[in-house]
């Protein structure tokens, strides 16, 4: 802290600025707070913990003021007089207790470390109020950028509010916001957050505060409340507003019978069955499993990307986007599908993501885009079809765009609720109201093939057996009626 001053309070407020007031789908008339405790302050090139049993820890960076003069029912006017200086906030949010805080922020925004300053303070004296610059770094990436010019309610307007309700002391801290770009940070990364003025003599900075993230190793004891997460936090801590609905309702999900059928048929057969009714662009062009062996069955979940554009990948390629979104809701049983237009220059899924989607309980990820990592997701077991292994990252050529649409995989269309199956052979899509039909076909075919097997086995010839005429047709329904 500046010579001479410590805080006795820390206040923050909700929304300031105009690009995060967007993001979040709502402008306030008037400003809003909450208070963060002393104990929450931490200098630069310190580490936060991420809670252990938790997900969703984000980052907003902030410019921060520090009272100079006891500021009680000030005028707007004179608001700005009262701050001995500004540096840079780190004002870090655990989303995962926000349904425990009911909108106080306490143990979200309160926890050890969640309060970096500094690392050094531009004098108030020295700078334009409406010139400052805030900017964010993650893992080196510019991430946020904005200035207190756009502020909703500026500075002076904020300790004159304040100061309407309780004095204002000498070394309060008030965080004047966030603007959009807030995101989740994980376990390893590192966050930069630097407060500059380049329009005032000498350009002052607060430099670079820097925090690690690391990962805590102490769950919450069961005599509080728990974390907890959500869609519609995931989608806030990410930074995206959640998923609309596609209006596709997905068909019910198969039965543990029909799994067990499915298991005893090729996807040869199937297509058979199917070419039979018409459909014949069923199968799933140039998409083969990485591990030989892989067989699954299960009713489709979608993720469609587009070609990339960088501005169209600076709106829907960051945060919570539809990628993170299609993996972290598949559900058991369900295969992903996702749609690359065949384009195999880049990576669709990587390890990770395969991770996250075989501990939901997925069946299978399949694209006909490339694999990242193509060895380290063999070596999670979940089945993984694709169009090949390839080490660039999905934003070498795709925006993730949308989730549960109809979609395009391999030259097929899919459906969301559409069953996908494959195998060696590779994987096709069965519409919804067909399943039961086409699985008793294959059933059936693959019994009349078995059959053929046999009498190959035992020397007949496959004139006349395959396919079968009358004489062989008539033993091998005698030998079905017998068998039941």
């Amino acid at each position: 802290m500046p010579d001479g001053l410590a805080p006795g309070k820390i206040i923050a407020v909700h929304l300031n600025y105009p690009s995060r007031a967007a993001q979040r789908g709502r402008t306030p008339s008037q400003p809003s707070y909450f208070l963060k405790p002393v104990s929450s302050l931490a200098p630069s090139d310190a580490t936060v913990e991420r809670p252990a049993g938790t997900e969703l820890l984000a980052f907003e960076g902030e410019v921060a003021v520090v009272i100079g003069t006891p500021a009680r029912w000030v005028d707007p006017a004179d608001g700005w007089s009262h701050v001995a200086a500004v540096t840079a906030a780190n004002d870090f949010g655990l989303y995962d207790l926000r349904s425990a805080d009911k909108g106080s922020n306490l143990r979200s925004k309160g926890g050890e470390g969640f309060t970096p300053l500094g690392p050094r303070w531009i004098p108030a004296a020295e700078v334009d109020p409406a010139g400052l610059r805030v900017r964010t770094w993650v893992d080196g990436e510019l991430v946020q950028e904005d200035s207190t010019a756009t502020l909703l309610f500026d500075v002076g307007r904020l300790v004159a509010d304040l100061s309407q309700h309780f004095t204002l002391e000498p070394g309060d801290v008030v965080l004047t916001g966030t603007p959009a770009g807030s995101s989740v940070v994980e376990p390893g990364q590192t966050v930069e957050v630097e407060v500059d003025a380049p329009g005032s003599p000498g350009a002052p900075t607060s430099g670079r505060l820097v925090t690690r993230v690391t990962a805590g190793t102490t769950p919450f004891g069961d005599f509080g409340s728990q974390p907890a997460v959500d869609a519609t936090q995931r989608a806030e801590a990410w930074g995206t507003e959640p998923p609309t609905s596609s209006g596709v309702t997905p068909a019910p999900v198969l039965t543990e019978d029909q799994r067990a059928r499915f298991a005893t048929v090729a996807v040869a057969t199937l297509s058979a069955a199917l070419r039979r009714r018409g459909h014949t662009d069923v199968f799933l062009e140039g998409v083969h499993g990485l591990r030989p062996g892989d067989r699954f069955v299960g009713p489709a979940r979608t993720l469609r990307l587009v070609p990339f554009r960088p501005d169209l990948f600076a709106a829907h390629g960051g945060g919570y986007n539809a990628q993170k979104r299609a993996f972290d809701t598949v559900g058991p049983g369900e295969v992903l599908v996702v749609e690359a237009r065949g384009e195999r220059g880049t990576g669709t899924v990587g390890d990770v993501l395969a991770l996250r989607a075989k501990v939901r309980g997925a069946a299978a990820v399949v694209t006909d885009g490339g694999v990242r990592d193509a060895e380290a997701v063999a070596e999670i077991g979940l089945p993984v079809f694709s169009a090949g292994p390839h080490p660039s990252v999905l934003g070498r050529r795709h925006v993730p765009w949308e989730t549960d649409v109809t979609v395009a995989c391999g030259g097929a269309a899919v459906q969301p609720g559409d069953v996908v199956v494959g195998d060696r052979d590779g994987a096709l899509v069965i519409p919804a109201a067909l399943v039961e039909e086409v699985l008793a076909e294959a059933e059936e075919a693959e019994a009349a093939d078995a059959f053929v097997a046999r009498q190959v086995a035992e020397g007949a010839p496959v004139d006349g057996l395959f396919p079968m005429d009358a004489h062989w047709r008539a033993r091998y329904e005698a030998e079905r009626e017998g068998d039941r």
